[in-house]
């Protein structure tokens, strides 16, 4: 038996030596993801972008916005003049923090009142939102105890926060959103590179290009399945969303479906690629983990992407997942429209239909 076992694994590693795409994916592949991830991956959250509405107009006032803008933690975005003009930087993206400081606040310093500032929070991913209050809550502590400590009327700063779009950061509205971006990135990429790969390792593959039928129509054949699976599992994580768990769609359901259709150009042709470069079930699975594994994890799903090395933050702009994140959370969440997140259906149909024309293109030189 011993002998017999040393036989055996003496055969499986020089098949795996042997095989440089195994290989790859076994060493390479963690050594990439290590290094990628090492500097990417970060639950810290700094230079979070907030805008300002100073109604004060005074120097205690700018110097509460200068005093957030220079630590490390907050960046300001921009300058307002009316609380109304706020929710344009919250459902644009281009804040995740409003400061409103109403215009009796350095009057009620100067008397020794409790002054009182308000913040909105985007309250879409619950995790940043609930990191940035703490930091938010810390930071007017620090500015109300050196305004004590100038003045010798003692007065204090109190801080009014609101979230937006997910007002009690429940779990449960954050991770449906997620759910539908998980299902078409991972299973739907995985399953046509499966599907194709085992046509191939079986032998009926070869039995189907013999036949009339052209490269194009085998291609949508395999691929067509896949997409309306993707189409069915996004409408029933919807009406398990609404049924089940409360969570209502705050946008256009047509809209979401119209985004999950353009994504999955993105999945089905990638699973097309990943199955000419794979000649086995085991290569494919193992190649659709190294592709998928780093786009979930720099989509912004998770991790926030303004915490990342500039170098990572440019990679993510290659990432289709990053746009469909984006979307599906104004869709399900803020309730927004093309008019807000057409910069995203853009990217999402360029980097969609690229990936698969390619696909296509190399599906056919493959099977000729």
């Amino acid at each position: 038996m011993r002998s017999r076992l040393q036989h055996l694994l003496r055969k499986e590693i020089l098949q795996i030596r042997r095989d440089r795409r195994i290989m790859a994916m076994l060493i390479v592949a963690p050594l990439f993801q290590l290094i990628v991830f090492g500097y990417a991956v970060t639950l810290d959250i700094k230079h979070i972008p907030f805008v300002a509405c100073d109604r004060a107009r005074s120097v205690q006032s700018r110097e509460l916005v200068g005093s957030l803008d220079r630590s490390e933690y907050f960046n300001l975005t921009g300058w307002v003049d009316s609380p109304a003009q706020l929710d344009e930087y919250l459902t644009s993206g281009r804040a995740l923090l409003a400061l409103h400081v109403p215009s009796d606040f350095s009057k009620r310093l100067a008397r020794g009142e409790t002054a009182q500032v308000q913040f909105i929070v985007d309250g879409t991913d619950m995790n940043s939102a609930g990191v940035a209050m703490g930091y938010l809550s810390a930071a007017v502590s620090h500015y109300a105890r050196r305004q004590a400590a100038l003045s010798p009327r003692a007065a204090s700063i109190s801080h009014e926060p609101r979230i937006w779009y997910n007002p009690d950061l429940a779990s449960v509205d954050y991770m449906v959103p997620g759910v539908i971006c998980m299902i078409l990135a991972t299973v739907m990429t995985a399953a046509t590179a499966l599907a194709l790969v085992r046509e191939r390792e079986t032998g009926t593959l070869e039995q189907l290009i013999v036949t009339p039928i052209r490269p194009i129509e085998l291609m949508l054949g395999k691929t067509l399945p896949f997409a309306a699976i993707g189409l069915i599992d996004v409408g029933l994580i919807v009406l398990a969303a609404r049924y089940w768990f409360g969570v209502q769609v705050a946008g256009s359901v047509l809209l979401l479906f119209l985004s999950a259709t353009l994504f999955l150009l993105t999945t089905l042709g990638l699973g097309m690629f990943i199955s000419t470069v794979s000649r086995t079930q085991q290569q494919a699975m193992l190649t659709a983990f190294f592709v998928i594994m780093p786009s979930v994890l720099l989509s912004g799903f998770m991790f926030p992407i303004e915490n990342m090395p500039e170098v990572v933050q440019w990679m993510t702009y290659l990432i289709p997942l990053r746009y469909f994140v984006v979307i599906v959370r104004g869709i399900f969440l803020q309730g927004v429209g093309l008019g807000i997140l057409w910069p995203q259906f853009a990217a999402l149909v360029a980097s969609g239909g690229t990936v698969f024309a390619l696909s296509a293109l190399r599906f056919q030189k493959r099977l000729g």
